[in-house]
């Protein structure tokens, strides 16, 4: 039996010499690399962190004395030590989640996996716990350098550092790199510290010195190590960037050095306030093919060759996010207007191809999504035009400053939101499913939902040119998937992909779900009912012709997968009332709820958007055994030229 198949709790790690613990460490980054390679899921990230996560229970006794992770995608190895050893369908349905997941395990706090939260949480946790007198409880928050470089890190230590009475241990994660190296002020401060000569050199040449006294030496060595460390921290100056905040700092120390981690820890624990502890790790420690990652050093991989690292999927179709990527670059070398802004996430969305080419052009300013939109409308205002890509679940971050910075001021600024709608595996903190409700709220937006690669360089093309307001283009993760070619694009540009002589169903897809949406017409046709397939491209504002269309058609089916509240469907059942037009509207879209994690597939299925499932709704309706019921037929209902839009040659 390994070590590690003898933890089944926290405790369990108290019954272990001191020698046993770099062996349990080597055991867990085998585990990781074994099972990560099978399932896919965050690899690098863990692996930085094994020695440091192993030291936080031994110091700590979770759950009484919570642990908060920033992001979350590091705590694989905090699952392993609480019990939780059975990554066979790890991010799958029915098998643990990627981030804490306190259905798994009291000894998960924080669920949510957006970046910078976590040393708030701390400040209330440790508010509460001071409030209600459990005074002997600390509370842990483990947050990343990347994670730093995020404004609300920097709100929650400006009030922990006015109440300097709780415990409240924060352990700054520091391996240079959040998905990609780190950026900014911050980042080249703390590369100063974790490289600086004169740091190094002192600390290992005192080490080696009192090593060579034996035993004795040793432990003279523990004892000054904590007076060492704040010597060798003046001495570098590297107490600077805390010094303004009146909190106890202690490091840097070696992240994979457990027992030097232990003491840190143990010394923080004991000074009854709170304590910046700063250890420097290495991403993806221990597996050379993460190491040698220059992208990323696997922060997240999918299945792999354990041996070598190399990916064992079938390659597929281009990527959403590939396809944009080369045209941006396309439409930037043609317009010197163009430049790239993005929030920590260059290589994810897409903006590196763009970067290598024009650097001085594309901005990455951390994990700071409201900076990164704010800066971006006064990039506009300097006679730019400002593309700002992010994941579609982070641009809830900077909704404030999309309205009152953007909007308001009518900066031409893109945004593009890659990973929208469901995304799968992440849970629910990643779907994008509430950024089409959340934005139509914004006077003059402009959103757009390519169906397929061609639609996506359409519409970006078409975005880059308004210089009056925000415009949004938006797309699911994953492979582009098939082309859908329409019959005709009417005047206001929407597209006609599908229609039948009886006018029976007018079918409104948003997006990729027009795959969807022709499938369901085929579905109906099949039971003699006619259907009409539109992509609307640009699904907000709504176009005039989706009115007319409506007018024609006995029922008006829409299909997102963004949220059904306050989504496409209702915005258009809004503005078939406003122009007096009474078809009935069906909006199917994903429920409000928070989505489990599973494949997109899965998902839809759970929550019942598939074709069969809608085309049987949609009989029901027809036949009028199911509300909304369609209206009656016409007189004529076989005359297509009830549709009263202008064609496009």
């Amino acid at each position: 039996m390994t070590l590690l198949e003898t933890i089944h709790g926290p405790r369990d790690l108290d019954g272990l010499s001191k020698e046993q613990l770099p062996q349990l460490a080597s055991e867990i980054r085998s585990f990781l690399v074994r099972e990560i390679s099978k399932t896919g899921g965050h690899l690098g990230p863990n692996l930085g962190v094994v020695e440091l996560t192993i030291a936080i229970h031994r110091v700590f006794h979770s759950p009484t004395d919570p642990i908060v992770f920033d992001t979350g995608h590091q705590s694989y190895v905090h699952k392993l030590l609480t019990g939780r050893q059975d990554f066979r369908k790890l991010r799958q349905v029915d098998g643990l989640a990627g981030y804490p997941q306190r259905s798994e395990s009291e000894h998960d706090i924080v669920e949510s996996s957006h970046a910078s939260s976590s040393l708030s949480w701390a400040d209330g946790i440790s508010r509460a716990f001071e409030m209600t007198g459990q005074k002997e409880r600390h509370v842990v928050a483990v947050v990343g350098d990347g994670a730093l470089t995020g404004g609300m890190t920097w709100e929650a230590l400006n009030n922990i550092s006015d109440d300097n009475t709780r415990k409240l241990i924060i352990v700054v994660n520091d391996n240079g790199r959040s998905y990609a190296p780190t950026i900014g002020g911050m980042a080249r401060f703390l590369n100063t510290i974790r490289t600086r000569a004169s740091y190094r050199d002192a600390y290992l040449t005192s080490k080696d010195v009192f090593d060579r006294l034996g035993t004795p030496g040793r432990a003279v060595w523990r004892g000054v190590r904590g007076g060492l460390h704040g010597f060798l921290a003046r001495l570098t100056n590297n107490e600077a960037l805390y010094s303004n905040l009146d909190i106890k700092y202690i490091g840097p120390i070696d992240g994979h050095d457990v027992h030097a981690m232990e003491e840190a820890l143990a010394q923080a624990k004991g000074y009854g306030a709170p304590v910046i502890v700063h250890a420097i790790t290495q991403k993806g420690k221990g597996y050379d093919p993460a190491v040698q990652d220059i992208a990323d050093q696997f922060h997240a991989v999918g299945q792999i060759d354990p041996e070598t690292g190399e990916s064992v999927e079938e390659p597929g179709a281009a990527s959403w996010t590939s396809v944009f990527a080369d045209e941006l670059l396309q439409l930037a070398i043609g317009n010197e207007r163009i430049v790239g802004v993005t929030a920590a996430m260059l290589r994810p969305t897409g903006l590196h191809r763009m970067a290598e080419r024009f650097p001085s052009r594309v901005h990455d300013v951390g994990i700071a999504e409201q900076h990164a939109v704010t800066s971006a409308a006064g990039l506009a205002y300097g006679g730019l035009h400002p593309v700002v890509a992010l994941y579609a679940t982070f641009i809830n971050r900077a909704f404030d400053q999309v309205l009152m910075d953007v909007a308001l001021h009518k900066a031409g600024v893109t945004f593009v939101l890659d990973r929208a709608g469901v995304t799968g595996p992440d849970g629910p903190s990643h779907h994008g499913m509430w950024d089409l409700a959340i934005l139509q709220v914004v006077p003059n937006i402009r959103l757009a939902a390519p169906r397929d690669s061609v639609r996506l360089r359409e519409e970006l093309a078409e975005a880059v040119v308004v210089d009056d307001g925000p415009t949004v283009l938006r797309y699911p993760k994953g492979t582009v998937g098939l082309e859908f070619e329409a019959i005709r694009r009417l005047d206001d540009g929407v597209d006609v992909l599908q229609e039948a002589t009886q006018l029976d169903v007018l079918i409104v897809t948003v997006g990729p779900m027009a795959a969807m949406g022709l499938d369901v017409a085929d579905r109906l046709a099949a039971q003699g009912i006619g259907a009409t397939v539109v992509d609307p491209r640009w699904v907000v504002p709504v176009p005039r012709s989706i009115i007319s269309l409506a007018a024609a058609h006995r029922i008006v089916v829409t299909i997102e997968d963004g949220i059904r509240v306050g989504g496409i469907g209702t915005r258009i059942r809004q503005d078939l009332r406003e122009a007096g037009v009474d078809t009935a509207v069906t909006e199917l879209g994903l429920p409000d709820q928070f989505l489990d994690h599973g494949s997109r597939a899965q998902i839809l299925e759970r929550v019942g958007l598939t074709p069969q499932v809608i085309a049987r709704d949609v009989v029901a309706m027809v036949l009028g055994s199911k509300i909304p019921n369609a209206r009656p037929l016409p007189a004529d209902h076989t005359d297509t030229g009830a549709i009263q839009v202008t064609r496009r040659d």
